[in-house]
């Protein structure tokens, strides 16, 4: 059984992703981030770093006792090795998926992020700062798209976790006004995901 610390965010939306994907046993715990629920101490104990998602596997590998991980990349790479699904075992395609993932924590879900900030939530119109993440974000969808041109998955020709990462920042297109149209590849790539029986169900946490 999998404890998972969540709210429904992109990074929230990972983990369900995977979780619904392998149908492993999970039970959701819903973590009220507008409340300050993510600094109480038992949640902190968890995820130090105060963020969402968070997993407590109450069956590790090991045999051992209760394992906690937190970093939404970090805990798809650990359910991946957990399950043996999800991330070829072949060297060149199983690290071309990691390249990808490492992508997505550390450009893409960060540059998105700043965007849906300052376009959303920041408390003053900042042009500088709109702009700036505007034409990053453009850039990155056009990164993702030269790769899904040549690639029907992020790893390669098989669905991972990579593409489970990277598709709910996607899936936000419109709050970061992107017009999916002007990216057919990652266009074709984001539908064939969305109806996925699998992302329907994790979606279903997020209503």
């Amino acid at each position: 059984m999998i404890d998972l610390y969540y709210a429904p965010t992109p990074n929230g939306h990972k983990i369900t992703l995977f979780l619904e994907e392998t149908r492993l046993d999970y039970r959701l715990i819903n973590v009220d981030i507008s409340k300050g629920s993510q600094f109480r101490p038992e949640f902190l104990a968890i995820s130090p770093n105060n963020k969402i998602p968070a997993i407590v596997d109450h069956a590790p590998a090991d045999g051992g006792a209760p394992f906690s991980v937190f970093e939404s990349g970090e805990i798809l790479l650990y359910l991946a090795e957990k399950t043996g699904r999800l991330l070829s075992g072949k060297l060149r395609e199983r690290h071309t998926t990691l390249q990808w993932l490492f992508w997505q924590v550390g450009g893409l879900g960060p540059m998105l992020g700043q965007n849906h900030h300052f376009n959303h939530f920041a408390p003053q119109t900042i042009p500088y700062a709109i702009e700036r993440y505007q034409v990053e974000t453009q850039r990155l969808y056009n990164v993702l798209n030269k790769r899904l041109e040549s690639s029907p998955w992020l790893g390669g020709d098989q669905y991972s976790i990579a593409d489970i990462a990277c598709w709910p920042w996607i899936n936000a297109h419109q709050r970061q006004r992107i017009d999916l149209d002007m990216f057919p590849a990652v266009n074709n790539w984001f539908e064939r995901i969305r109806t996925r029986p699998a992302t329907v169900r994790a979606m279903q946490h997020a209503q």
